[in-house]
This record gives structure tokens, C-alpha cells and sequence, in this order.
């Protein structure tokens, strides 16, 4: 298939802008074959079963963008893609004249790094003050939102692009399909006898690069670290066994999962994934997938494609378009069942 047979027109006011003015009351929309139905979030849970599993990526956000200056005066911006270590970060850098080996930068005005090597597109910078990365982060980093979010991030989106279970430092974007949850609808679906389950999966800045060949068998995936639990494995399993059925709350949920089982059977452990679910992809854990709207010509755009069926998410897309979705990070969701 071709990059172009993922295309679609979005007016630019359908790209939210903010997020709703309450968390959960998004708009809905369920995938289910050619018919796509309208509905709202606060009606989500009457979409599952006791006995069902969600799996949710508990990554946290960190402020990765930070802002500096080369000991020799020019400008610096870092996008932090991975943190190695205490000390060390692969990072994205911006810079009139990209620093060599052995470049000093001061971030903020305050913190001192150096450029150790290239690695790739990316930087390796290793700081030298005794802080921890995440810590300076923290004190002097902005949250990297999406480009296509066209305003400077404000105190409200340190809250508000973060979803309430996140536990797990080292994302740079959100997995934003958990951004509907609050902690009362966690707690209704625990009532229902859903079972909530966790996977990481550190979402890299390379979930925005389009896809630059024309033929999408030629692209290559960006790597991500990911981890599935044994508790997670475990309760995937019995649901199964039991005639029921695994819901992943995101597409970086899915892509752990089914990273997971790809050398036959889900299995617990730690490790990357360059994962690249296109149509004809056999999916083997996930029978429901709540996502966000995505990206025209994206790779996430492909996934639920092969998920849901092609003509099902074109037309599913259309019927959102047509009746005012908003899309994106800050945007509606829909709730997908598989086609087998």
C-alpha cells in the first residue's frame, strides 16, 4: 500500500487547540463495521462486560524540551528523546551549527552539558551538574507539545496533557487516548468488574515523523522501550480462557502488547520495539482499542486501519469529519473493535 492511500482532508479547525474544559467529556465514537454510532465518554463503561481487561500505559510526560546556549554563544534547543541514565540523554538539538564532540551547553542558565557523540539524528548529552536529569527536567524543562498544537504550552497543560495514572517517568508525548480518564471512571469500571491493568511504553518524539517513502513496506519505525508485567500476562490469559475480552486504552498500549507476543504467545519482560502494524498485520492480544483521532498519511493512522478494517476507518474518519469531531491529542476518541 502507499502513503497516499492514507490521506484525508482535515479543516484546520477540527485540530483541538485545548483540551475539553472537563476532563472525560469528550465525544465518542464507536467503530463497529460500516456504521459508525455517535456517543460520549461518560457512557464509555456501558461498552464493556465484567470479567473485560483494559491494559493502559502508565508512562509519564517529562518536560524534555529545554533551551540553552553553547559555550561559544549560540542558541540551543534540546528535545529530550531517551533518558539513559542519572546523567545522560539521547536528545534532538536544534542549533544554528550542530555542536561537535566536546561542546559545552548551558541550559536555563544553569545547568551544563556536553555533547559526547552523534547517534544517528540524535545527540548523546551527558550533564555534568550532580542533579538528576529527570530533576532538571523538571525544574527547567517545557512540555513538548505536538507541533500541530499551534500556542506555547500554559499551567494548565502540565495537568491537563498528562493522564491521571501516570506513574512512569520518561514519555515525550502523552498517550492521549488515557487523557479521557478520570479517577471516578477508573473507579466505575472497577465497580463493573473490569479488571485495570498497566503496560510502559516510553512514547518517543519520533510518533510525530511522517512517513517519507511512498511504498509504507519501506518505512522504518522509530524504537521505543517497552514493558508488560507478569500481573498484566496473567490477567490477558484468564479473560481469554473466560470469554472475554482485552481492551488496550491507546495505540502505545497495543504496540506493547503486541510487541509482546510476537515470537509466539504474550509474554511478560522488558525490551524495544520498532513494531510497524500496517493492513494484514495478525493481531494476537487486543480485541477492543480505545484511540484519538490521527494524523492524515500517519503510521498510527495505518494501525487502526489494519485493526478495524481500511474501508471501516475511512468511513469512520469521513462520519467524524462530517459531524465536527475534534482530532488529535486534545481531541475526541473512538472506541474500535477488531475485524477478524
Amino acid at each position: 500500500m502507499h502513503v497516499s492511500d492514507f490521506d484525508y482532508h482535515l479543516p484546520d479547525e477540527l485540530i483541538a487547540q485545548h483540551p475539553p474544559a472537563e476532563r472525560g467529556s469528550s465525544r465518542l465514537l464507536l467503530v463497529h463495521g460500516h456504521t459508525p454510532q455517535d456517543s460520549r465518554f461518560t457512557e464509555f463503561a456501558d461498552q464493556l462486560q465484567a470479567g473485560d481487561v483494559m491494559v493502559f500505559n502508565d508512562t509519564r510526560v517529562i518536560k524534555a524540551r529545554l533551551f540553552g546556549e553553547k559555550d561559544s554563544g549560540g542558541k540551543v534547543e534540546a528535545l529530550v528523546e531517551r533518558v539513559l541514565n542519572e546523567h545522560e540523554v539521547l536528545a534532538h538539538v536544534r542549533a544554528s551549527k550542530s555542536p561537535k564532540p566536546g561542546t559545552r551547553i548551558i541550559f536555563a542558565g544553569r545547568w551544563q552539558a556536553e555533547m559526547v557523540a552523534r547517534a544517528d539524528e540524535l545527540f548523546h548529552l551527558k550533564f555534568l551538574d550532580a542533579a538528576n536529569v529527570f530533576d532538571i527536567l523538571e525544574a527547567s524543562g517545557k512540555l513538548p507539545l505536538p507541533p500541530y498544537i499551534a500556542r506555547d504550552t500554559d499551567a494548565d497543560d502540565d495537568e491537563r496533557y498528562q493522564t491521571v495514572y501516570a506513574r512512569e517517568q520518561g514519555a515525550v508525548a502523552a498517550p492521549t487516548a488515557g487523557l479521557h480518564f478520570t479517577d471516578a471512571m477508573l473507579q466505575q469500571l472497577r465497580d463493573k468488574g473490569v479488571q485495570l491493568c498497566h503496560v510502559t511504553l516510553h512514547v518517543g518524539a519520533g510518533t510525530f515523523q511522517p512517513v517519507r517513502v511512498d511504498n509504507i513496506a519501506e518505512h522504518k519505525m522509530h524504537s521505543e522501550i517497552y514493558e508488560v508485567p507478569q500481573g498484566t500476562v496473567d490477567a490477558i490469559h484468564a479473560a481469554h480462557a473466560a470469554g472475554r475480552k482485552v481492551l488496550a486504552v491507546g495505540t502505545t498500549s497495543m504496540r506493547a502488547l503486541e510487541s509482546a507476543a510476537r515470537d509466539g504467545g504474550l509474554k511478560a519482560g522488558r525490551g524495544e520495539t520498532d513494531i510497524f502494524i500496517t493492513p494484514g498485520f495478525r493481531f494476537q492480544v487486543v480485541d477492543k482499542l480505545l484511540t484519538n483521532f490521527h494524523l492524515p498519511k500517519s503510521t498510527l493512522l495505518m494501525l487502526v486501519s489494519a485493526f478495524a478494517g481500511y474501508d471501516e476507518i475511512r468511513g469512520a474518519y469521513a462520519h467524524a469529519v462530517t459531524h465536527g469531531y475534534k482530532f488529535f491529542s486534545y481531541g475526541d476518541a473512538m472506541l474500535l473493535t477488531r475485524k477478524d
